[in-house]
């Protein structure tokens, strides 16, 4: 079972090692790139920072935080960006993401709309997204270059005022 916590700074350098060894181990496994990750994903100052200024989320898994997610408000109280999510290669497919998901949905009722974007490489994500409900909307970018990225949006018709 997930359990999900506001992450605070003294989980800054674990959420910062297991962000790096997530998002390396996809450029390796679909880039052949040893270290390749979105800005300030290795970085311990960094995640202070979204801890200041979004809704950073910290993921156990036995106590233990094994990834997290960042979300910020888009415009109004009705739309969220999903700015990054990730979880430790070690406890993917045991349905964390699944459950990381059902927890921002049941936690932001008002939402009526998500958006995120993902490389256009990382495959496994697309197919996750999409399962999660969400339909690719846009390219920023060469879309035969690997440095895309996809966007992506989930519109909900179930909010609750």
């Amino acid at each position: 079972m997930l359990n999900i916590h506001p992450a605070d700074p003294s989980d800054a350098p674990l959420l910062a090692e297991i962000q790096k060894r997530t998002f390396d181990e996809d450029a390796l496994k679909y880039r052949n790139k040893a270290e390749d990750g979105p800005p300030g994903y290795d970085s311990i100052a960094w995640q202070a920072e979204m801890m200041k200024k979004g809704h950073y989320y910290k993921l156990l898994a036995d106590g233990v935080i094994i990834g997290g997610m960042i979300v910020f408000p888009a415009s109004g109280e009705d739309e969220f960006l999903l700015l990054r999510i990730f979880i430790d290669p070690l406890q993917q497919n045991h349905g964390f993401g699944q459950e990381a998901f059902h927890f921002l949905f049941a936690s932001y009722p008002s939402a009526r709309r998500w958006s995120l974007d993902t490389p256009s490489w990382a495959v496994r994500n697309h197919h996750f997204y999409k399962k999660m409900g969400f339909v690719q909307t846009g390219v920023i970018g060469d879309p035969d270059s690997q440095d895309a990225f996809f966007e992506y949006e989930r519109i909900s018709s179930n909010v609750t005022a």
